[in-house]
């Protein structure tokens, strides 16, 4: 009995520093890390790899927005996630002061996109702003110049059927639906903005499938 203890006990000391090397080494390989924190009790859950608590600092990280779905839906086994990058680049959108908390199967995000970084991703526009948000779902306003002309459109973006996607507001306009994040693990519940310093803020949640 006593090395059953004396085991366990320094399992719980070397595991949670094991597991946080691998995470680093993992997220290393998509940016730059600055910190990572793997807590569990007993912390030999971690063996099947579950965690309690699990927090995650980064500078910077790249993720193609398959991937970055798939990493997201890792975190199924986790029961407190919190994450931010300073800079999230996934395609071609690039997000500023990203945030996500999981608690339990809930899932909240946070990010800043700037109007020059949209520039950067879609010469075409001129500016994007949110002119509505309420009831789950936001309406952005853009302005784009395209061979000379430019014009004005308005967008909603909702959740749908736990995808989140875009429909400009133009006749015949569910023809031209584009969904831009859509996940078997995670289903998005409701999106939002409001205005910021050169540019606006977003919001989002959902829940593991």
């Amino acid at each position: 009995m006593v090395v059953i203890v004396v085991l366990l006990g320094v399992a719980q000391i070397v595991l949670p520093g094991i597991a946080a090397q691998r995470l680093r080494d993992r997220l290393s390989r998509s940016g730059t890390v600055e910190k990572v924190e793997v807590d569990a009790f007993p912390a030999i859950e971690l063996l099947w790899h579950q965690a309690d608590r699990v927090v995650i600092r980064m500078g910077d990280y790249r993720s193609s927005p398959s991937r970055l779905a798939s990493t997201l839906a890792q975190a199924g086994d986790t029961g407190s996630l919190d994450a931010s990058a300073n800079r999230l680049q996934t395609g071609l959108l690039t997000l500023r002061h990203a945030t996500l908390a999981k608690r339990g199967q809930q899932l909240s995000a946070t990010a800043t996109v700037t109007e020059a970084d949209l520039r950067a991703s879609f010469p075409v526009l001129d500016s994007v702003q949110p002119v509505a948000s309420s009831g789950g779902q936001l309406t952005l306003q853009g302005t784009a110049t395209v061979l000379g002309v430019t014009a004005t459109v308005d967008a909603t973006v909702q959740a749908q059927n736990g995808a989140v996607v875009v429909t400009p507001a133009v006749p015949f306009g569910g023809l031209a639906t584009v969904t831009v994040f859509d996940s078997p693990a995670i289903a998005v519940q409701a999106v939002g903005a409001a205005p910021a310093p050169a540019g606006f803020a977003l919001s989002a949640q959902g829940r593991l499938r």
